[in-house]
């Protein structure tokens, strides 16, 4: 999970809401340290936004450190600016220059990246053990219904917002977690994907949530067409559409290319069983309840999953790539949020290396199928 999480910049913002961050004409910069020079008494700070702005210690320039979701700047210990490291996260307070390159700072809280990695490896472990994914089947002023997809197959969850419940959303064009925007119940809607955490009761059939995460998005199976490296874009050929699609890729897309082995593998999983095959229990094989065919304790609903693993640890460990890695006629699979326009996409997750996925049995045909990338809301969201 990048160190720009949402949780961290807000909690800083929360930490200057107090009367220690009062200052006429100052203003909050937050951001991870990219340089510091102690001599010098400047930091340098990559904003969330990608900017650069170098900060100015003034002689009378205070330093804290705070926990990961600490929200109160009593809480603070006082330190020293040696003990500030490249990848800290930092809130500087001061007045800017009028270009906004500059900051002079007279306070900087600081979160330590080895804080910050500690506290969201506690938060995925939690995610991991108390949170949810699934589509949304029907919607009500008081909760969501979501379809969640296991070894089982397919059961309906309730999910009810708890008291102070974190509700947000992914905007259209947005590709990161940290992209999702504070947001309300009644803008959640039929077929979004939801990913919740909370409390279920003893049947497993509801949910009270604490955070509850949503989002329209789009997956396709396409061809490449052209590539053009200048733009970091691509045209595309929707498999599913036969039209083409100008897909966008930026510095946070996750472009990934599966090894032939394990594209083979996956192929074989996802491929729906033969009239009459029977599965590994020695009973036919399950048919999903989207009626697709297929063996939902070995696939896990949609894409792999189950006993399979989970694909986006999967997709992890497979090596990443770049545009000069793809050629015209290469097929991929693109998972994007929804968009204003339908033919301009911007990439989420992209997998190449799916022939062997994509292809059906005995033709040389190539769509997407049954096959999932496992949805916008994996990965990042998984590990807020």
């Amino acid at each position: 999970m990048s160190g720009k999480n949402w949780r961290f910049r807000y909690v800083l913002a929360a930490l200057c809401a107090t009367t220690v961050c009062a200052q006429p004409a100052a203003t909050n910069t937050v951001g991870v340290v990219s340089k510091i020079d102690a001599a010098e008494r400047q930091i340098v700070l990559k904003t969330d936004a990608g900017a650069e702005v170098t900060v100015s210690l003034q002689p009378t320039a205070s330093f804290r450190r705070v926990a990961p979701g600490e929200n109160d700047l009593r809480n603070a210990a006082t330190i020293a600016i040696t003990d500030i490291s490249a990848g800290d996260r930092v809130l500087a307070r001061g007045k800017p220059s009028d270009d906004q390159k500059t900051v002079a700072a007279t306070l900087v809280v600081v979160m330590s990246q080895a804080d910050i990695a500690k506290k969201q490896a506690a938060e995925r472990a939690d995610w991991d053990k108390r949170g949810v994914i699934g589509l949304v089947t029907a919607v009500s002023p008081s909760d969501i219904a979501i379809s969640v997809r296991g070894a089982g197959g397919a059961k309906s969850l309730i999910v009810t917002p708890g008291p102070n419940a974190q509700i947000r959303r992914y905007t259209p064009e947005s590709i990161k977690f940290t992209d999702a925007k504070p947001s309300t119940l009644a803008e959640i809607k039929t077929g979004d994907q939801v990913r919740a955490l909370g409390e279920k009761n003893e049947d497993g059939t509801k949910m009270t949530a604490q955070e509850i995460v949503s989002g329209s998005f789009r997956e396709l199976a396409a061809t490449i067409l052209s590539i053009d490296a200048a733009k970091n874009e691509m045209r595309v050929n929707d498999l599913a559409s036969k039209k083409p699609v100008i897909l966008k890729i930026n510095a946070e897309s996750n472009l990934r290319k599966l090894p032939q082995p394990m594209a083979q593998m996956l192929a074989a999983r996802n491929r729906p069983p033969e009239p009459g095959a029977r599965g590994e229990s020695g009973g036919r094989a399950a048919a999903n309840p989207d009626g697709r065919g297929g063996n939902a304790e070995g696939r896990g609903g949609r894409g792999p999953g189950g006993r399979g693993g989970d694909l986006t640890q999967m997709l992890d460990r497979i090596p990443k790539m770049t545009l000069a890695d793809l050629k015209a006629g290469d097929a991929i699979i693109v998972l994007s949020t929804v968009g204003a326009a339908p033919d301009q996409l911007t990439a989420i997750t992209m997998l190449a290396g799916v022939e062997p996925i994509l292809t059906r049995p005995g033709t040389q045909e190539m769509q997407l199928g049954s096959w999932s990338l496992g949805g916008g809301l994996g990965g990042d969201a998984g590990s807020p």
